[in-house]
């Protein structure tokens, strides 16, 4: 992982996804200073899922598509898109935990939990089952945090059961679509058997 994660960037995509860690973590510093403690809390938040697939070594592609996900994710807290914009919660919903789904299941293959997308054992089967388990747990965990946010923090948290079941609901749909990408799309630079 360190190895990955100190590579130079090689490709335009690889540059435009250290761009996105860049802009992660200067929308942290500028929130901290011209914005509420809570945004700057929601975009730092975010900066693991930001990092993660560089020390991965995943594709330029998919650590781009990744980085972009989350940033837009975490912005639209910030600017208030959720709230302003019907609809757009769904949306980012299902992209971010499909995301999330996907560099999950490659670090449960890391973990030798899970064989790896290069691996003589691996079946399209297997990241359609794992990442859909991964991003229904992880849109739980995520509307917990919402659910702690708004009854220990700020009131400002829109939660209501309607709005948990929906995101709950598309963040599984997109954890599928995200199992079924994996099924045949590499995620990762360099295939680890």
């Amino acid at each position: 992982m360190k190895r990955d994660f100190l590579r130079p960037p090689r490709t335009v995509a690889e540059y435009a996804a250290d761009a996105m860690r860049v802009i992660g973590v200067l929308s942290v510093l500028v929130a901290a200073v011209w914005s509420t403690p809570t945004d700057a809390g929601v975009l730092a938040f975010c900066l693991p899922a930001l990092m993660l697939p560089r020390a991965l070594g995943l594709r330029g592609g998919a650590d781009l598509a990744v980085g972009v996900i989350i940033l837009v994710a975490a912005g639209s807290n910030v600017f208030d898109l959720y709230r302003s914009l019907p609809g757009w919660d769904l949306v980012v919903h299902f992209l971010c935990t499909g995301a999330i789904a996907a560099t999950g299941y490659v670090v449960l293959s890391r973990l030798g939990i899970v064989p790896g997308q290069a691996s003589p054992s691996f079946r399209p089967r297997i990241p359609l089952v794992i990442c859909t388990t991964v991003g229904l747990a992880v849109s739980a965990v995520w509307e917990m945090v919402e659910w702690a946010g708004r009854t220990f923090i700020t009131a400002e948290i829109f939660v209501t059961y309607e709005d948990t079941i929906g995101d709950m609901a598309l963040g599984g749909l997109g954890a599928l679509a995200a199992g079924a990408l994996l099924a045949v799309v590499p995620l990762e630079r360099e295939p680890r058997p």
